[in-house]
Protein backbone atom coordinates (compact mmCIF):
# COMPACT_ATOMS: atom_id res chain seq x y z
CA UNK A 1 0.00 0.00 0.00
CA UNK A 2 1.34 3.64 -0.76
CA UNK A 3 2.39 6.19 1.81
CA UNK A 4 -0.54 8.49 0.40
CA UNK A 5 -3.89 7.36 -0.18
CA UNK A 6 -6.36 9.05 -2.79
CA UNK A 7 -8.57 10.47 -0.03
CA UNK A 8 -11.47 10.20 -2.63
CA UNK A 9 -11.95 6.80 -1.53
CA UNK A 10 -11.28 6.95 2.09
CA UNK A 11 -14.80 7.67 4.49
CA UNK A 12 -14.62 11.17 5.85
CA UNK A 13 -13.21 12.22 9.46
CA UNK A 14 -16.14 11.82 11.81
CA UNK A 15 -16.75 14.67 14.51
CA UNK A 16 -17.33 12.96 17.57
CA UNK A 17 -19.21 15.01 21.05
CA UNK A 18 -17.43 14.94 24.00
CA UNK A 19 -20.42 12.71 25.78
CA UNK A 20 -20.19 10.51 22.70
CA UNK A 21 -16.22 9.63 23.45
CA UNK A 22 -17.47 9.83 27.01
CA UNK A 23 -19.35 6.78 25.96
CA UNK A 24 -16.85 5.14 23.62
CA UNK A 25 -14.20 5.26 26.08
CA UNK A 26 -16.67 3.77 29.29
CA UNK A 27 -17.49 0.85 27.03
CA UNK A 28 -14.13 -0.38 26.64
CA UNK A 29 -13.98 0.58 22.77
CA UNK A 30 -10.65 -0.45 21.29
CA UNK A 31 -9.89 2.89 20.60
CA UNK A 32 -6.57 5.26 20.45
CA UNK A 33 -6.93 8.79 21.85
CA UNK A 34 -4.37 10.90 20.45
CA UNK A 35 -3.73 14.46 22.16
CA UNK A 36 -1.92 16.69 19.48
CA UNK A 37 -1.59 19.32 21.95
CA UNK A 38 2.02 20.63 23.41
CA UNK A 39 3.46 19.46 26.80
CA UNK A 40 2.60 22.71 28.41
CA UNK A 41 -0.91 22.26 27.49
CA UNK A 42 -1.20 18.60 28.42
CA UNK A 43 0.04 19.43 32.15
CA UNK A 44 -2.44 22.27 32.88
CA UNK A 45 -5.24 19.51 31.53
CA UNK A 46 -5.93 16.08 29.70
CA UNK A 47 -7.94 13.52 29.26
CA UNK A 48 -7.38 10.44 31.24
CA UNK A 49 -6.60 7.72 28.48
CA UNK A 50 -5.22 10.26 26.13
CA UNK A 51 -1.37 9.71 24.88
CA UNK A 52 0.90 12.99 23.21
CA UNK A 53 1.37 13.08 19.96
CA UNK A 54 5.13 12.81 19.85
CA UNK A 55 7.23 11.55 17.60
CA UNK A 56 7.74 7.65 18.55
CA UNK A 57 3.63 7.53 18.80
CA UNK A 58 3.32 9.33 15.62
CA UNK A 59 6.03 6.51 14.12
CA UNK A 60 3.92 3.81 16.03
CA UNK A 61 -0.06 4.96 14.59
CA UNK A 62 1.56 4.76 11.47
CA UNK A 63 2.23 1.13 11.88
CA UNK A 64 -1.18 0.32 12.69
CA UNK A 65 -3.98 -0.91 11.06
CA UNK A 66 -5.45 1.48 8.56
CA UNK A 67 -9.04 0.55 10.27
CA UNK A 68 -7.79 1.28 13.98
CA UNK A 69 -10.29 3.76 15.28
CA UNK A 70 -8.31 6.94 16.03
CA UNK A 71 -10.01 9.95 17.84
CA UNK A 72 -7.64 13.35 17.72
CA UNK A 73 -7.93 15.68 20.43
CA UNK A 74 -6.66 19.16 20.57
CA UNK A 75 -7.87 22.38 22.65
CA UNK A 76 -10.73 23.28 20.47
CA UNK A 77 -10.82 20.66 17.77
CA UNK A 78 -9.11 22.46 15.19
CA UNK A 79 -5.06 21.01 15.07
CA UNK A 80 -7.03 17.41 16.09
CA UNK A 81 -8.80 17.96 12.42
CA UNK A 82 -5.62 18.81 11.22
CA UNK A 83 -3.94 15.69 12.46
CA UNK A 84 -6.97 13.62 11.59
CA UNK A 85 -6.72 14.69 8.09
CA UNK A 86 -2.64 14.03 8.12
CA UNK A 87 -3.67 10.34 9.17
CA UNK A 88 -6.11 10.23 6.46
CA UNK A 89 -3.97 10.92 3.89
CA UNK A 90 -1.88 8.18 4.96
CA UNK A 91 -4.51 5.79 4.53
CA UNK A 92 -6.52 5.62 7.81
CA UNK A 93 -10.02 4.91 7.42
CA UNK A 94 -11.72 5.28 11.26
CA UNK A 95 -10.81 8.30 12.04
CA UNK A 96 -12.91 11.00 14.48
CA UNK A 97 -12.39 14.44 15.96
CA UNK A 98 -13.12 15.27 19.17
CA UNK A 99 -15.82 18.67 18.31
CA UNK A 100 -14.32 21.22 20.87
CA UNK A 101 -11.41 19.27 22.13
CA UNK A 102 -10.97 19.19 25.80
CA UNK A 103 -12.43 22.46 26.44
CA UNK A 104 -15.53 20.71 25.35
CA UNK A 105 -14.90 17.90 27.48
CA UNK A 106 -14.62 19.94 30.76
CA UNK A 107 -17.65 21.94 29.97
CA UNK A 108 -19.99 18.96 28.87
CA UNK A 109 -18.46 15.90 30.65
CA UNK A 110 -15.62 16.65 33.03
CA UNK A 111 -15.44 19.76 35.03
CA UNK A 112 -12.67 18.96 36.83
CA UNK A 113 -10.52 18.98 33.91
CA UNK A 114 -9.21 22.97 34.24
CA UNK A 115 -10.25 24.99 31.28
CA UNK A 116 -7.91 27.44 30.11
Amino acid sequence: MPDHASTDELPPIRQLSAPELQAQLGSGAALQLVDVRTDQERAIARIEGSRLLDQAYHDALLLLDRDTPIVFQCHHGIRSQHAAEYFRRHGFRNLYNLRGGIDAWSLLVDPQVPRY
